[in-house]
């Protein structure tokens, strides 16, 4: 979290962007800033979520949602930033394909050469099973961020307490 940490603009540099004057006080609220359990939890979810929304600029609904749910920004918006133009175009063939899979409709098969009458014949087609397979996994992955957030703070803490608990051990034995 550290190293993340010291990438990260200060909240003073933050104040003094005027493209983030609009937002007022609500962008600078502690928990949207801060890293602990809930706040990379509840990140992790968001963000997961909005990397396979099937829009452009899949940053601006993630960090209304945040700050809505109360939730780490720059964190939401990292998880967010999986879904790049390079990564894209098979993340929305993948969600393509798995709400086509669960609506039990027959996948599309590929043209020899793409046009752009052959996409937008195709949009009427896919765009049911795109949305859907893109709320799946953006759930699936969503959650498995929050799982994975909610455990790793636990075995961080567990560990903690048996070094602890290890410590004091050993300075009983010593006296």
């Amino acid at each position: 979290m550290k190293l993340f940490k010291k990438h990260l603009p200060t909240r003073e540099q933050l104040r003094a962007m005027k493209s983030l004057q609009f937002l007022g006080h609500v962008m600078f609220e502690s928990n949207l800033w801060h890293f602990n359990r809930q706040s990379l939890s509840l990140a992790a979810l968001v963000g997961g979520i909005c990397c396979f929304m099937p829009i452009p600029f899949q940053m601006i609904p993630c960090v209304f949602i945040c700050i809505w749910v109360r939730c780490n920004i720059p964190f939401a918006v990292a998880i967010v930033w999986i879904s790049n133009p390079l990564t894209m175009p098979p993340m929305m063939f993948f969600a393509y394909r798995v709400g086509a899979s669960l609506m039990g409709m027959p996948h599309l098969e590929m043209p020899d050469s793409f046009s752009f009458e052959w996409f937008t014949d195709q949009l009427a087609i896919v765009w049911q099973p795109l949305l859907f397979g893109s709320v799946v996994c953006g759930l699936v992955s969503g959650l498995a961020g929050f799982l994975f957030i909610q455990l790793y703070f636990r075995w961080r803490v567990a560990r903690y307490r048996r070094r602890r608990r290890q410590r004091k051990a050993g300075e009983i034995t010593r006296i």
